[in-house]
């Protein structure tokens, strides 16, 4: 699947309209030829970032660009299952009648002509493939399996890291998964002090003890720096005289 077609699903998904795809041979777990809808498109620096509900399931999946197309698969793909239903109905017939009609038919060429024989031995060949319809039930086990590991997409964990120093300023580090989101944004004590509050008492007594300490920090250099302002001007005043 391209990128503009990955663009056109995005558009329809925002207009409220999510697009109809089929799967490709490259699913995994989904057979080939079935249709779905995409929901939604996740992370693309994810390999499976398309979400698609498959038709007449519950479940959402997540797909890659490889595993689904836009292309509708030609219905004569589906023809060829046809003539494969007569040889089951007939593989059931040719189990009853097998210890009588075994080898006298076999040689007969297949012939629509009213012969009595040509339509029993076709059957009769079959008959070893009953054990098909149980590979593919052992196999639907392994595709079971798969589909419900990948109804349960991982959300990413986020990390989020409040940082204060000595002088009372503080900075936000956001880390959604692997991917440093937001790096050193600065924010105000205040912000800080509500912020506390609102996520449990706990928080906010911690806090408020870190920002009651800058507090006086401040207050500290602020004295300081008076008293180095009025020696300052008591020079200044001297050397005026």
């Amino acid at each position: 699947m391209s990128d503009t077609e990955i663009q056109q699903i995005a558009t329809d998904i925002a207009g409220g309209r999510p697009p109809m795809v089929w799967f490709t041979a490259a699913a995994v777990g989904v057979p080939e030829g079935r249709s779905g809808k995409v929901v939604e498109i996740g992370d693309r620096s994810e390999s499976d970032f398309l979400r698609v509900k498959p038709t007449g399931s519950k479940d959402v999946l997540s797909f890659s660009p490889t595993e689904v197309t836009l292309t509708k698969p030609p219905r004569d793909k589906a023809a060829p299952a046809s003539p494969a239903q007569p040889k089951s109905t007939t593989r059931k017939e040719s189990t009853v009648t097998q210890p009588s009609t075994l080898t006298t038919s076999i040689a007969t060429p297949p012939s629509p002509a009213p012969s009595p024989t040509p339509a029993a031995p076709k059957p009769v060949a079959p008959a070893a493939e009953p054990a098909k319809p149980a590979a593919a039930t052992g196999a639907a086990k392994p595709a079971a399996k798969a589909t419900a590991a990948r109804a349960k997409p991982k959300a990413p964990e986020v990390t989020v890291t409040l940082t204060g120093t000595a002088d009372g300023e503080w900075s936000v580090d956001v880390v959604s998964g692997k991917k440093k989101s937001v790096r050193g944004l600065p924010v105000t004590s205040s912000a800080v002090a509500q912020a506390a509050k609102v996520l449990h008492p706990e928080v906010a007594e911690v806090v408020a003890g870190i920002l009651e300490a800058a507090r006086v920090v401040q207050e500290s250099k602020v004295q300081q720096l008076q008293t180095e302002l009025a020696e300052a001007k008591r020079l200044l005043e001297e050397l005026s005289d």
